[in-house]
């Protein structure tokens, strides 16, 4: 991960986030140079070494992490707080986000990081996101992103740079560890309405040793009531409703557009017959029945992208189900590679239900089909398969074709 950003003046912060020094400015009214907010940590530091557990809380500024770095705090762990800078120009991460999260840490006295990860996150994140587009795929980029720029390079930051055997998030989920098969298990958290463990998926055994997830174990009410009653300014912060990438660019396809030309094509029915026109395959996914700008007697969905052709395919809901599909990139997490079939629940997007399947492993390492017990409407290459145990999360990985 690279190395915490070096803030020595009110003008450096200007230069490099303006949009944070003008909501500094604006939100808080204060006089005294942003980098004192940023940086207030250094000044809080004790002097003499802390014998308490160390753990660094990624910090969004969000009301979650917020709660995680309070909780962690009062339980008695020297708590240090890092934001990780993701995005050029504006967006939450590089404005409010940054902001609130230097806030929280003058408030709880605690030590405040800021480490650019632009580059790292315009490589892993950004090329994937438009690489994928291109070739006619939808990516998931939050999994992705806690794999490659989040979890597993803070965890080496603290433990290189902070002197942090642990680290935390306010994600909602929870890990167990198997004394049998000496495993370090992911778990859905108590709040099935707020379990973001399909996101975590991707996450290996070391990072799954290390990591807390205080919030796991309650629900948002509850993350709120505590917020509420240690008087943190973001206890009741609305919740983000998208991605960074939407919140910095508007939409989804405004940010593609900024990355990829129009590229004008056919949207056809399964018999190859023209129902229209588009601008580029990157505007639409699997799934899709609103936007398509075509008229007929039934609504009609995205049944696939042909990037060879350039073709958006749609169908009528009923031929727009799958049976079965193969997945790569698999991650098992909380058990080993089975050499057998596997009865299991899988989830195929982070709202839809987890549905009986058989994962088939296919011998080549990471690579497994999934077999669903009944046909799957929108089964999106691109996405991520997800599959469980009751509570546990066994494994997953990224859907890469489906079979009609």
């Amino acid at each position: 991960m690279p190395s915490r950003l070096t803030l020595g003046s009110r003008e450096a912060i200007a230069q490099i986030c303006p949009t944070a020094r003008k909501i500094h400015d604006r939100k808080y009214h204060r006089k005294r140079p942003l980098e004192n907010a940023l940086l207030i940590g250094f000044r809080c530091a004790m002097s003499t070494a802390s014998l308490a557990p160390k753990v660094a809380v990624g910090l969004s500024g969000g009301v979650d992490s917020s709660t995680t770095a309070l909780l962690l705090k009062e339980q008695g762990f020297d708590v240090l707080g890092v934001t990780l800078w993701l995005m050029r120009g504006k967006g939450q991460c590089c404005s409010e986000g940054m902001v609130d999260a230097a806030q929280l840490c003058e408030k709880l006295g605690i030590v405040h990081h800021v480490v650019d990860t632009r580059d790292t996150f315009e490589t892993y994140i950004i090329n994937y996101l438009v690489e994928g587009y291109e070739s006619g795929t939808t990516p998931l980029p939050c999994s992705q992103c806690n794999r490659t720029v989040k979890f597993g390079p803070m965890l080496q930051y603290a433990r290189q740079e902070l002197a942090a055997d642990r680290i935390a998030t306010g994600h909602y989920a929870r890990t167990a560890y198997d004394q049998q098969t000496g495993r370090h298990q992911l778990l859905r958290a108590l709040d099935r309405n707020k379990d973001q463990s399909y996101f975590l998926y991707d996450l290996e055994q070391e990072v799954l040793g290390a990591v807390m997830f205080p919030l796991g174990e309650y629900d948002k009410a509850q993350t709120r009531e505590f917020a509420r009653r240690f008087g943190l300014h973001v206890a009741d912060k609305p919740e983000s409703q998208d991605l960074c990438l939407i919140e910095a660019h508007g939409s989804m396809q405004a940010f593609l557009d900024k990355y990829i030309a129009p590229k004008a094509g056919e949207i056809v029915d399964l018999d190859g017959k023209v129902l229209g026109q588009h601008e580029g395959i990157h505007h639409y996914t699997i799934g899709q029945r609103k936007g398509l700008g075509v008229s007929a007697p039934e609504p009609l969905y995205v049944v696939a992208l042909d990037a060879s052709r350039n073709r958006v395919v749609v169908a009528t809901r009923d031929r727009a189900t799958r049976p079965s599909c193969t997945v790569s990139r698999v991650n098992w997490v909380s058990i080993a590679p089975p050499a057998a079939p596997l009865p299991a629940e899988v989830q195929i997007r982070y709202r839809s239900p987890a549905v009986p399947a058989t994962i088939v492993p296919l011998g080549e390492g990471d690579r497994v089909k999934i077999v669903f017990d009944d046909p799957q409407f929108s089964v999106t290459p691109g996405q991520a398969a997800v599959w469980y145990r009751g509570e546990v999360l066994l494994g997953g990985g990224i859907i890469d074709r489906f079979d009609d």
